[in-house]
């Protein structure tokens, strides 16, 4: 049975708040362990161009990397 439209963005809404409930909990989970040592990175492109930033050089550069694969796979598919 196919699903309506409304259906979907129903479901994608719950996905969307369920997700920040997720994240929301975990970061007041992972505040007890203050000793950790965290690695984040985040990047995207804006246009052709990959970018990337955050606190460890290795992670950076592989996000970059990963980054620039995922926009030339985009192209292929364009």
């Amino acid at each position: 049975m196919p699903f309506k439209i409304e259906q979907l963005i129903i479901l994608g809404i719950l996905l969307i708040i369920i997700g920040f409930i997720i994240v929301f909990f975990g970061i007041f989970m992972g505040a007890k362990e203050s000793d950790s040592k965290t690695k984040v990175a985040v990047g995207g492109f804006i246009g052709p161009i990959p970018f990337g930033f955050g606190n460890d050089k290795n992670l950076v550069w592989f996000v970059a990397i990963l980054s620039a694969v995922l926009f030339l796979i985009w192209l292929l598919f364009k």
